[in-house]
């Protein structure tokens, strides 16, 4: 027996979840099932990888009866074409055996194929918010007749700059709906949404924000700068322990460097992906990752969410991200699917602050272990890393900069700043729970 027909499931998608290999639902999915299914407004909240994308697919699909109408009834965002991808495959994998129809939009390819795919009907429409919103501002998507609304990683759209797009698509779909939010954290722009938008709620979260994983192992490295930092994740993946492995960096300038330098030790066994690759490059190098054709995959940010590649072992963080919901994301690339992982920071001095509010947000202590002894330690200085107030020396010759003279007054004594060290940092861990944040904005009065 199939532990989802107590979910109240039909028969068709019953069948497809067997042929899936799917047999019993995830946390979140036997709470979100019943609670889409009652048509409130849904807020939930759950680690990546705990089977959210199924947990909203399987009760919408379940109550969509047949139409023919042209205009979609159902509305998924999501931040990336590749989770837009993702969730159509999923969708269609469910409805092998029910006639609906189902298509996703996204920028980055003719818009005018997508318009006339929407002309000729659509029962579930997939997309990311600039392109939907370009659709709905040329006439040929209408959304007058939506019923569900499901945003997919809203607090990534926010992260990459869809607020504006978003926020205009909620303005103009109809009120009378059900609106489904799934997501790993929730910052205060999300939740200024929720309450501007969503209807009394029903919230399910299945572990605490920030919470990481359990079946994730964490392990933190000290670092003195980038060039050290390299030296050392050449020596983590020559191990061939580290199976696949997913290599974090901030941007693609670094992202380009770093793979130009390990291309010429590890040749066909790592790729690079970013935002400046091709549609069809990012998309052939997912799969070939997925498929095992290569073990190393060095990214930006761009796939740290959503994005449901199998069996990665290890993450390493080569940079820290700025933003400490994002270091969740990120390491929740492993440990997927009920199958353990390890989740590696390589951090230097700089990056020091950026771990601590990582640690106030997991409330837990990532832990640091010590460097092996062959690893050789740099003193060779990226661009970004050199500091830039010191003076600049040309042509051999010290530039002179002009250099103020003394203030008229004393500053207050309430705005004279003392640097108090990493002590102090390890002071406000203690005292803090969690991150400070900013109080929300206040509309003024016309």
């Amino acid at each position: 027996m199939n532990a989802f027909e107590a979910l109240k499931l039909k028969k068709p998608l019953l069948k497809a979840l067997d042929n899936l290999k799917i047999q019993a639902p995830t946390p979140i999915q036997k709470k979100a099932i019943p609670a889409i299914h009652s048509g409130r407004d849904i807020v939930g909240l759950a680690q990546t990888g705990t089977g959210k994308t199924f947990a909203y697919l399987l009760p919408i699909i379940n109550r969509l009866e047949y139409s023919d109408q042209i205009q979609p009834r159902v509305l998924i965002l999501v931040p990336t074409r590749e989770l837009v991808t993702q969730v159509v495959d999923a969708a269609k994998s469910l409805t092998s055996s029910i006639n609906i129809r189902i298509e996703g939009v996204y920028g980055g390819v003719n818009i005018n194929t997508q318009r006339q795919m929407i002309s000729e009907g659509l029962d579930i429409i997939v997309a990311t918010p600039g392109r939907l919103y370009d659709l709905a501002a040329s006439g040929v998507l209408r959304l007058s007749a939506l019923q569900k609304l499901v945003i997919d990683e809203v607090d990534e759209m926010l992260f990459i700059g869809f607020r504006p797009q978003l926020l205009n698509i909620l303005d103009i779909l109809p009120s009378k709906k059900q609106s489904i939010l799934f997501s790993a954290t929730l910052p205060e722009d999300v939740e200024n949404i929720i309450k501007d938008f969503f209807v009394n709620p029903k919230k399910i979260e299945i572990v605490p924000v920030g919470t990481p994983l359990e079946k994730i192992e964490q392990k933190g490295y000290n670092l003195p700068n980038y060039s050290t930092k390299e030296n050392y994740l050449k020596l983590l993946l020559q191990d061939e322990q580290l199976e696949k492995v997913l290599v974090f960096v901030k941007n693609k300038r670094i992202a380009d460097r770093l793979y130009e330098n390990l291309h010429e030790i590890f040749e066909e066994d790592i790729q690079v992906i970013h935002s400046n690759k091709s549609q069809n490059n990012r998309f052939n190098t997912i799969e070939s990752f997925q498929n095992n054709v290569f073990r190393i995959l060095i990214a930006t940010d761009i796939v740290s969410r959503g994005m449901d590649i199998q069996n990665i072992t290890h993450v390493v963080n080569f940079d820290v991200p700025d933003q400490p919901e994002q270091y969740i994301h990120r390491i929740g690339r492993t440990g997927r699917a009920r199958e353990s992982g390890v989740a590696i920071t390589l951090f230097t001095p700089k990056e020091e602050e950026l771990v601590l509010e990582i640690e106030i947000l997991m409330q837990t202590e990532i832990p640091l272990f010590d460097l092996p002894e062959t690893l050789e330690i740099s003193k060779k200085l990226m661009p970004e890393e050199k500091d830039q107030s010191k003076e600049k020396e040309i042509t051999g010759k010290t530039k002179n900069l002009y250099k103020p003279g003394p203030s008229f007054h004393e500053k207050l004594e309430k705005n004279k700043k003392v640097n108090q060290g990493g002590s102090y940092k390890r002071e406000i861990k203690k005292k803090y729970k969690k991150p400070k944040t900013r109080p929300p904005k206040t509309k003024k009065k016309k």
